[in-house]
């Protein structure tokens, strides 16, 4: 407000010069949105000169006029000159003016008025001056103004469209909140037969997001929010628009038709009092009004849309299963309530709220909009079609029965979810209802078994994880007996290498032809306290006795074992362990440290480390005293190799480092978890969440005994 005198431009206002009252109201729109400034306009008489612009003047004047007002009534002042002239006056400018900067005015204002909230403060002394009623009289004279207004979201002018669905917005808003239960709907069919859900549906899924994201999240909420009135209407013969919807799907089922005589067994075209009247339809009862207590009157208008509109597939449907068992027949009313029930839960409608749109403001990227905007709920009717077809091409594919009812529901449910969940903003619905009719029952079903073991880990994930650690323990002590049985049991190892004797320098063939020059057996005490080991000349077929092991040495003096080997698997599946590439040789090496006395170990634990050369290690932690190879081995095999590395440091109470044990660990614990999941009953009442029938003692005397399978 600095800089500008405010009595100064409420003067010019009134200038009996054009330009004059131009440049005056050009400057005003530029600081009416500061309160303090609007005050002071207002107290110096500028509400008055305003509101005369905006019902006199024209052009680049009107224009601003019209933004200045409607940025004035934002900060919630001005609304005293708010009456049923201003709004006839911008009603006609909706309608009739072609220039677009007029029109963001115009379309402003009105949604200020449309929004602006019921309270005794607010209010003037003449009635219905906000909300929808507001507007009445004055759409009254101009009937195309909602037509106008549909025909506006398709203008290239993104601000424009904005404004245009932000106004449909709050004449929704306000009729489904204020409006009477008779009212309501005819208005919402009114903008549907306008074509506002194809135009809301193409702006989302246009590139023009930017401008227009909060006023189509909004559209998005709205129309959940209608969803979940139509379902929260009880279906009511007493009311005649219910009791011609469902007059509507008996005459279409042609009851006077070939279908009618087939199931009567004879030519007989009365069905006046046909037992199965509404059972044929596929309700459970001829009572069907109980049917529609979960999907309310949003189940009949899905179901009714779907006769009229598909009235050929219906007839076809009943004349199908007509021809087979009772039990057979796929109930096609039923099925068609599951599937509203089904996209109502998909689409969270329950959660809905159109105020939901201010959270995702700061969703800017297309990444953000297509995670947000859903528009196939735009397209519920053609949606609901597309699943209850592919429920009725299910049935039959699975040859089920009236008893698999909920089975179907269930495939059904994970078709939407595969289909229709991940679809992308841009995807085009004719290819979402292709995929829904060509999706296999094989891909299917395995899809279904994979959110199964989702939705088991989702509700057993506490107790399988408390299952998997106690199975994981268990199977690392196994293996650790299984390794530590391997070093009980003993292996041969080259003791070192020599090269045959040919005369000349070695080369690398010498090397590929190099020979062990003696043999080495080493084995681990039953005591499991020494490891005793000696040296022969050959490898022989049968096993040195411990008593032949000449040398041993005092595990309890060991203080750290190195390898040379890898602890992480190569692309090879054969392969579990390979030597460092550091090391010039490819032969797997583990040394076996010590100190030279017992008495010179220290009382500290033993840990794992990983020396400079990338070598894995344990030791025991602060010791000063310099340590002594005592044993070194040579394993020609990654299985022997992870046998003594794992089993030496799982002896010494460490973890087992290579993928291999660490592999046979997994392997235990999964076939364990197997095991125990296979005496898991799915259909045990404790699987399901139920309490357990207790059995009862009536009738028993002393003389019982309790079958734990049957009962007492």
């Amino acid at each position: 407000m600095e800089g500008v005198n405010v009595a100064e431009l409420v003067e010019r206002l009134g200038s009996e010069e054009d330009a004059v009252r131009k440049m005056a109201v050009f400057k005003l729109q530029t600081n009416i949105g500061d309160p303090s400034f609007a005050e002071v306009f207002i107290s110096e008489g500028g509400l008055t000169k305003l509101r005369y612009l905006t019902l006199h003047a024209s052009g680049n004047t009107l224009a601003y006029s019209l933004t200045s007002l409607s940025r004035l009534l934002d900060v919630d002042k001005g609304w005293e000159s708010i009456n049923q002239d201003l709004i006839e006056r911008v009603v006609e400018l909706v309608v009739q003016h072609p220039l677009v900067n007029i029109l963001r005015g115009a379309m402003s204002i009105l949604v200020a008025v449309v929004s602006h909230p019921h309270t005794s403060a607010s209010k003037t002394s003449q009635p219905d001056s906000f909300g929808f009623a507001a507007l009445k009289p004055a759409i009254g004279i101009y009937p195309q103004f909602l037509e106008m207004l549909v025909t506006r979201l398709s203008s290239a002018d993104h601000a424009l469209c904005a404004n245009a669905l932000q106004l449909i917005n709050s004449l929704m808003r306000e009729a489904i909140t204020n409006d009477s239960e008779a009212e309501w709907p005819k208005f919402i069919k009114r903008l549907q037969d306008l074509g506002i859900v194809k135009a809301v549906y193409a702006l989302m899924q246009s590139t023009a997001l930017q401008d227009l994201a909060q006023s189509i999240l909004e559209f998005q909420g709205l129309e959940k929010v209608l969803l979940r009135k139509w379902r929260n209407v009880p279906l009511d013969l007493h009311k005649s628009d219910h009791r011609r919807a469902l007059k509507c799907l008996h005459i279409a089922s042609k009851p006077d038709s070939a279908i009618e005589q087939f199931d009567n067994g004879d030519d007989s075209s009365n069905s006046k009092h046909r037992p199965d009247k509404w059972r044929r339809l596929g309700f459970e009862s001829e009572t069907p009004k109980w049917e529609f207590e979960e999907t309310g009157y949003l189940g009949m208008m899905d179901l009714t849309h779907y006769v009229r509109n598909h009235g050929d597939s219906y007839q076809k449907v009943l004349l199908e299963q007509s021809t087979r068992p009772w039990e057979e027949r796929c109930p096609i009313a039923r099925a068609s309530l599951a599937v509203t029930a089904l996209l109502y839960e998909h689409f969270e409608v329950e959660k809905s709220d159109p105020n939901d749109s201010k959270d995702y403001l700061a969703l800017d990227s297309r990444s953000g909009f297509d995670k947000i905007f859903k528009p196939l709920i735009l397209q519920w009717p053609r949606l609901h079609v597309a699943g209850l077809q592919a429920f009725v091409r299910l049935w039959k594919a699975t040859g089920a029965k009236r008893e698999d009812f909920s089975k179907i529901v269930e495939l059904t449910r994970v078709l939407i979810d595969v289909v229709v969940g991940p679809a992308p903003r841009t995807k085009d619905l004719k290819e979402v209802e292709d995929e829904m009719e060509e999706y296999q029952l094989p891909d299917l079903r395995r899809t279904q078994m994979e959110y199964l073991e989702l939705t088991y880990e989702d509700t057993w994930g506490h107790h399988l994880r408390q299952v998997k650690d106690e199975l994981n323990h268990e199977a690392v002590q196994f293996v650790k007996e299984q390794r530590i049985r391997c070093l009980l049991q003993g292996a041969w190892f080259p003791n070192g290498l020599g090269y045959k004797a040919e005369a000349g320098p070695v080369t690398k063939q010498d090397l590929k032809r190099s020979v062990p020059s003696s043999y080495r057996f080493v084995r681990l005490s039953h005591n499991r306290r020494y490891l005793h080991y000696a040296d022969f000349e050959s490898q022989s077929s049968e096993e040195p006795e411990l008593d032949a092991l000449n040398d041993k040495i005092d595990l309890s003096i060991v203080s750290s074992v190195v390898s040379n080997v890898s602890t992480t698997s190569p692309s090879s599946s054969t392969s579990t362990l390979t030597p460092n590439p550091s090391q010039p040789s490819s032969t797997t090496k583990i040394t076996i440290h010590g100190y030279q006395y017992p008495s010179s170990v220290p009382s500290s634990p033993v840990h794992t480390r990983t020396n400079s050369g990338g070598k894995v290690m344990t030791s025991h932690s602060s010791h000063s005293r310099k340590e002594i190879t005592l044993l070194t081995l040579y394993p020609q095999s990654h299985s022997l190799a992870s046998e003594w590395l794992d089993g030496l440091l799982m002896l010494l109470n460490q973890q087992p480092i290579t993928k291999e044990t660490s592999k046979l660990i997994q392997l235990v614990s999964n076939y364990s978890l197997k095991i125990r999941l296979l005496n898991v009953r799915f259909d045990d009442p404790s699987f399901l969440g139920e309490e357990p029938e207790i059995p009862s003692r009536e009738g028993l005397d002393e003389d019982y005994y309790y079958d734990v399978f049957g009962g007492a």
